[in-house]
């Protein structure tokens, strides 16, 4: 019976930690499918199981696996840039055009007054609210915030580790 990819990129993340970042969330098995054919073409392998002994037993194998791995990373990593690179660019060709970002005045807005309302409330209502009420409005809260916060870094530029860490990517690609 084969493993299941998640289950076997899981094995794989002891040899590069970074995939499993990359497993969780919507896109998690067809990430882990792609971490298993890249280890198991590293490997010259047919299942994940004999892939992981491979790589545990071989110090070029495992570097090659590691080099693929962030190979594999700095294209997400240019793919995401491109993305955004792009939803900037058309940010700035529809104010040239006279237009607006509707779409993304709503979204901003929403968020404010969301979390505008879930302090109030808790500002309001604090000492009548039993604590999981309180606890669960504070998380509401702090995803409203972190809305507003990806807002303003996607309206204002990346912050200096963001930055740093492109400046990285680019070295990278110049290699």
């Amino acid at each position: 019976m084969p493993i299941p990819f998640i289950a076997a990129a899981v094995g794989l993340a002891q040899f590069a930690p970074i995939i499993g970042k990359w497993i969780g969330g919507k896109g998690a098995e067809d990430m882990a499918q792609k971490v298993v054919n890249l280890a198991n073409s590293v490997t010259d392998s047919l299942d994940p199981v004999t892939a992981m002994q491979k790589l545990s037993e071989n110090n070029k194998m495992l570097l090659d696996f590691q080099r693929a791995i962030l190979d594999m990373e700095v294209r997400m990593i240019e793919i995401e840039l491109q993305d955004r690179q792009d939803a900037r660019a058309r940010d700035v060709a529809m104010v040239k055009s006279g237009q607006r970002n509707v779409r993304a005045d709503v979204m901003v807005v929403s968020a404010a007054i969301g979390l505008g309302l879930c302090l109030a409330s808790l500002g309001y209502y604090s000492n009548e609210l039993p604590g999981e009420a309180v606890g669960i409005i504070s998380m509401i809260a702090g995803i409203f915030g972190a809305c507003l916060k990806d807002a303003y870094a996607f309206e204002f530029g990346s912050s200096r580790g963001s930055k740093e860490k492109d400046s990285t990517v680019a070295a990278l690609l110049d290699r």
